[in-house]
């Protein structure tokens, strides 16, 4: 722990070792507590604190009862409610819907810490403890949830989470400069119910009236439950408002009332991210966690340099939450952070990502996006790069030369995901060179997903063939400098649009090329996701046009062993699946097919008659 710097009280016991006998606000939180950069709620305390606030944090209370809110006394201003750094669903189940067995944001990675969809629980609990005091729901919980939305685990749509939250504002996005308005407001006792005109947050109101922005109307809470259509079409309009700059309120009515959601709140400048993350934090786990928190163990010496992400995967959940407009930290920023990590004394030189959602992605996409924000009718990279791509790695280059040369730094690595696609675009090979050369550590992490181009375009990811280019040009740069790295492909099952036959396909093109995947991910619908619509709806919402979707968990089951077809574990399934698919051509002794036929049942020699018994003659 740096010297000087304490952790934010989370007992009535630190507020009275530092004198307070009051505090202005609650931070409640899903995960265990941990004092670093990386995690939401450490962000949002510890810039409250920087504002003069009196800040507690409250990690994974019990929510049996309200006694634990009660702990610490009343806050003056407000309760701030996060789910934790992974949405709660996503961190307690599989794809299959079976409980995990580890919870990496809880002490000692133990289940049981904290209860399925805790903003709504512990928002209750505080509602129940503090019945007058503000309450602000916020993080990726809230975020993804804002709008009626399809909950898998429920296999139903849920109203939007502030009609189960007892929440007075809903923050959604990174939040930073949305609560510390929403703060300053509350300091000066100005009622919640007023509090509607902060973008990036949402709240629900009796009757529309004026609003501060332009309004854009979205069907109806009780419409997209009773028509499928219609969920399609809420989550185009959700989606094409969600813009800082040419964004609209998107109004939803639900149950006699109205959910308005305010525009996205503009990503932090520059300045401000740096000061962010300038801030003091010890960088550890609470002491009073013995067995420690494993999701230190990721971040502890990384570096996240960037925020949002264009790339716009239909699938990923960072477009709806973080937003497709990138900023990014200064360098002289991003070296103050590495240079007090090489005096931490468990540090043994090494920089284990410098990255963020895209690693390599350092500025907008295009420079018309800071005046007019991000296109509605088009994707940046896919299905081909918009012809105003600005591809330029000379800055993100540039940072990572200087960390280099930090005095105490071995190594500096990039192993947040890379996207190829993007690398391609750029003209200047510096980049690609120095990244296989110096900041590869044995396998870099790519996400080619799939390879029918049908399936690709639902996902948003480009074709294959451009996958194939960045390989070819990835084993010439390896080859230059006598390396031997290699490529750590995730591949995903069951997409939207992925037949049986698409699934066999992209098994034989994995066979042909020699490759057995490591990472393979069952399609996981999350809330708030353009491929989570398909999934339910069977409609792509960008287009209205009707996408296959497998939705038997069998049928999930046998697209995923098709891609992992040499698993002794999954050979049944997978000659099932190619029967299936009409492809038992696959089943044979040859090399192009994926497994070997049955054997039949060995049968038993017939028996040797016995010898008839002699007869004892008396």
């Amino acid at each position: 722990m740096e010297k000087g710097i304490e952790f934010l009280p989370v007992s009535r016991e630190d507020m009275i070792d530092r004198g307070w006998y009051y505090y202005d606000f609650l931070v409640v939180t899903a995960d265990g507590y941990i004092d670093h950069p990386s995690f939401g709620t450490t962000l949002i305390a510890r810039l409250l604190e920087s504002r003069g606030y009196r800040v507690a944090i409250l990690p994974q209370p019990d929510w049996h009862s309200a006694e634990a809110f009660r702990a610490m006394g009343k806050p003056r201003y407000g309760v701030l409610i996060g789910g934790g750094n992974l949405d709660s669903m996503v961190a307690h189940y599989t794809v299959a819907k079976r409980r995990r067995t580890r919870d990496l944001y809880s002490e000692g990675g133990q289940m049981g810490k904290r209860p399925d969809r805790p903003t709504i629980v512990y928002a209750n609990r505080a509602r129940e403890a503090f019945p007058d005091t503000p309450i602000v729901i916020g993080g990726l919980e809230a975020s993804l949830r804002r709008f009626a939305h399809y909950d898998y685990w429920d296999d139903r749509v849920r109203r939007s989470i502030l009609f189960d939250a007892p929440a007075d504002l809903l923050v959604y996005g990174m939040g930073e400069s949305a609560t510390v308005e929403i703060a300053r407001r509350l300091a000066r006792k100005t009622p919640p119910a007023d509090i509607t005109d902060v973008p990036g947050t949402a709240y629900i109101t009796d009757a529309v009236g004026e609003l501060k922005f332009h309004r854009a109307d979205c069907p109806s809470y009780e419409a997209v439950c009773a028509d499928k259509t219609a969920y399609a079409r809420a989550t185009k309009v959700e989606y094409d408002e969600h813009d800082p700059i040419r964004g609209c309120a998107v109004v939803q009515p639900c149950e006699g009332r109205y959910l308005v959601v305010n525009p996205p709140a503009r990503p932090l400048r520059r300045e401000e991210l740096d000061a962010l993350y300038a801030l003091p934090y010890t960088r550890q786990v609470h002491p009073m966690y013995k067995n420690g928190i494993p999701a230190i163990e990721e971040v502890q010496f990384s570096i996240t340099h960037n925020r949002g992400c264009f790339g716009g995967c239909n699938f990923c959940a960072l477009a709806f939450h973080q937003g497709r407009m990138v900023t990014s930290r200064s360098h002289e920023s991003v070296i103050r952070e590495v240079t007090a990590l090489t005096k931490l004394p468990d540090f043994k030189g090494y920089i284990n990502d410098v990255g963020g959602p895209s690693a390599n992605f350092r500025h907008h996409s295009c420079k018309k996006q800071a005046k007019c924000g991000m296109c509605a009718d088009r994707r940046c990279l896919a299905p081909t790069p918009c012809p105003n791509l600005d591809a330029d790695h000379s800055d993100y280059l540039a940072l990572l030369r200087k960390l280099r040369q930090i005095p105490g730094v071995k190594k500096v690595f990039v192993r947040s995901g890379i996207r190829y696609d993007y690398m391609l675009e750029d003209k200047n090979d510096d980049f690609f060179a120095e990244l296989v050369k110096y900041h590869i550590s044995g396998q870099l992490k790519v996400a080619p997903e799939h390879c029918i181009d049908g399936v690709l375009d639902y996902m948003g990811k480009p074709h294959i063939d451009v996958y194939e280019k960045f390989m070819d040009k990835y084993k010439k740069m390896n080859n230059r400098f006598s390396k031997e790295q290699y490529v750590v492909p995730y591949l995903m099952s069951s997409h939207p649009g992925s037949t049986l036959a698409d699934a066999v396909a992209l098994a034989e093109y994995l066979n042909k090329k020699g490759r057995q995947p490591e990472q393979v991910q069952d399609f996981y619908p999350t809330p708030g996701t353009v491929s989570t619509c398909m999934y339910y709806t069977g409609i792509d919402p960008m287009t209205m046009k009707s996408v296959y979707v497998a939705k038997t968990f069998h049928e999930k089951a046998m697209q995923r062993a098709l891609l992992q077809w040499k698993r002794p574990d999954k050979r049944k399934l997978v000659i099932e699946a190619l029967k299936e698919a009409g492809r038992e051509d696959l089943i044979g002794y040859g090399p192009e097919c994926l497994v070997r036929p049955d054997r039949p049942p060995r049968q038993k020699a017939p028996e040797k008659p016995k010898a008839p018994e002699k007869q004892q003659i008396t």
